[in-house]
């Protein structure tokens, strides 16, 4: 290989094989499970970065199953949403997430800068209850069930939602080990279609966990649970904030 062609060719690693394929992504039949609470406000503002700001001690658990994914296959996703804004502009930063499929781990880490890592997620109907499971490190961590289709949402208000910008903190190191990269990245879903929204009674429990941290913003009340299905696309993102360039 020339050193023209390695330039002209590279996207992702390993060069000649890549963990995932370019994008963008599309989803179909991406179903949620998304439980809000409200969480303590001093231990949830200590966890978003500058320039975001926290709008309520709200946090937003998610479980996902993608069972139709552009270059990912079928895989479930869960983890932790924070409401926050952006030079007045309200959206969401992921604080976490895990996933049970290596190639949008790569693509999510690499690209977006998503802080995801391997789990166990599920998403499942049992009976009148949608259930919700994350597993790390063979130990349950998080359980969000919610009554099975209670009440009909307006879906236009949840593609509204959906169509927020969401932030995330990406960060590759030098070979030294300083900071290569370090930015807010923002991101919007687009094409989005709502085949379904639903709410119900919901509860959520989190447990401590010392390479899974999601318990660190314990549970005070929660305010809401939605079950969607959705079709939607999964565009690249833009630089909103670069740490090293503002020093």
């Amino acid at each position: 290989m020339t050193e023209d062609e390695i330039r002209n060719n590279a996207f992702a690693m390993p060069y000649t094989n890549s963990a995932f394929p370019p994008g963008p992504y599309r989803f179909t039949d991406r179903e949620y499970l998304i439980i809000t609470y409200r969480t303590d406000p001093v231990l949830l503002q200590k966890l978003i970065p500058a320039p975001l700001k926290m709008t309520e001690p709200v946090v937003k658990f998610e479980f996902i199953n993608m069972p139709d994914s552009t270059g990912f296959g079928h895989y479930c996703e869960s983890g932790q949403v924070i409401p926050v804004t952006l030079d007045g502009v309200a959206g969401g930063y992921v604080h976490s997430m895990y996933l049970n499929d290596h190639p949008p781990i790569a693509a999510g880490r690499e690209l977006w800068g998503f802080p995801k890592k391997l789990g166990e997620p599920e998403l499942r109907v049992h009976k009148d209850t949608l259930i919700g499971t994350l597993d790390y490190s063979d130990f349950r961590i998080a359980t969000g069930t919610m009554g099975f289709k209670h009440t009909t949402l307006d879906a236009a208000a949840v593609k509204l939602a959906m169509a927020a910008p969401s932030f995330l903190l990406k960060i590759i190191p030098h070979v030294d080990g300083t900071p290569r990269i370090c930015e807010l990245v923002q991101y919007s879903l687009t094409d989005i279609i709502i085949k379904g929204a639903w709410g119900g009674p919901g509860a959520l429990d989190l447990s401590p966990h010392a390479l899974a941290s999601v318990a660190g913003l314990p549970v005070l009340e929660v305010l809401s649970a939605v079950h969607i299905l959705a079709d939607l696309t999964l565009p690249y993102g833009t630089v909103a904030y670069d740490y090293l360039a503002n020093k």
